[in-house]
């Protein structure tokens, strides 16, 4: 598409944002929806004070959410503007997010995605989920893809996908329960040994107070804590059933350096997030 019909969408775009502003006394968050090959210029031309819209609603591939939450997060702000952005659909379009074991006879993972490789679920759940989570975006919304047991097409059975809104409720409660002041704090994935920012873990971080550090594939991680004095508590939740946070092989450390955190309580190749309080 050339750059002067982009620019005459998004005149458009802009002069929709200003008339649905215009009429709504309630001031409604504003969103726009696009194709995931054409956010960087649909979306770019719309930050800051050239457009009333208030956030993205985005779609990626599942495992992309982390990487392109955090790019509209941060570059909104950078515009003087910030946006709430979600995941509002996961490619591939004929996946999207998978059903239950053995739901219909789905066998759990997909065939092979548009990267070559089979999800599940459980894949949702750590890279979409909790990647937008760990972003600072806004949360997710699921799509289910047209291949699949009750599809975007024809479904009438929403307890298709009971152990995804089970992991969605799970991630809410956490939130509501530790009273994590989720709206002051940024993702800071170098502070956990991540600077590119990739899918390996994710740190959310309120400096010097509350670190939370997401370990998709569980295992064992370091926190940088240089310049940062004082004495953190350490504990572990669990994504998969919720419940009370629980200690693991390191209670508590002293800032002032890269600490480790030791190891989880159990399930050491499940996905696990740790909380570091002071």
């Amino acid at each position: 598409m050339s750059s002067a019909r982009r620019r005459l969408e998004a005149n458009v775009q802009r002069g929709m944002a200003d008339y649905i502003r215009h009429v709504d006394p309630y001031d409604h968050p504003m969103v726009l929806h696009t194709f995931p090959d054409q956010q960087d210029d649909v979306y770019r031309r719309l930050l800051g004070p050239m457009s009333n819209l208030t956030g993205a609603s985005a779609q990626n591939s599942w495992s992309r959410a982390h990487e392109r939450t955090l790019q509209w997060v941060r570059r909104s702000e950078l515009a003087g503007r910030p946006w709430v952005v979600a995941i509002d659909e996961q490619n591939p379009a004929g996946l999207g997010a998978p059903p239950d074991l053995a739901y219909k006879g789905f066998p759990g993972t997909t065939e092979p995605d548009n990267e070559g490789r089979g999800y599940s679920l459980h894949d949702v759940r750590k890279y979409t989920l909790w990647g937008n989570l760990m972003a600072g975006g806004a949360g997710v919304e699921y799509y289910f893809g047209y291949r699949l047991p009750e599809n975007d097409l024809l479904c009438e059975d929403f307890r298709s996908r009971d152990r995804s809104w089970d992991y969605c409720r799970i991630a809410l409660a956490f939130l509501r329960d530790q009273k994590i002041p989720f709206w002051r704090m940024r993702t800071d994935n170098a502070l956990a040994g991540n600077p590119g920012d990739t899918n390996t873990r994710f740190c959310y971080a309120l400096p010097g107070d509350l670190y939370l550090v997401y370990l998709p594939e569980g295992g064992v991680g370091d926190l940088d804590l240089s310049g940062v004095g004082g004495t953190f508590q350490v504990s572990w939740f669990n994504p998969r059933a919720g419940g009370r946070l629980v200690p693991g092989s390191v209670k508590s450390l002293r800032g002032g350096g890269t600490v480790p955190l030791g190891s989880p309580p159990a399930d050491p190749n499940e996905d696990w997030l740790v909380v570091v309080r002071r």
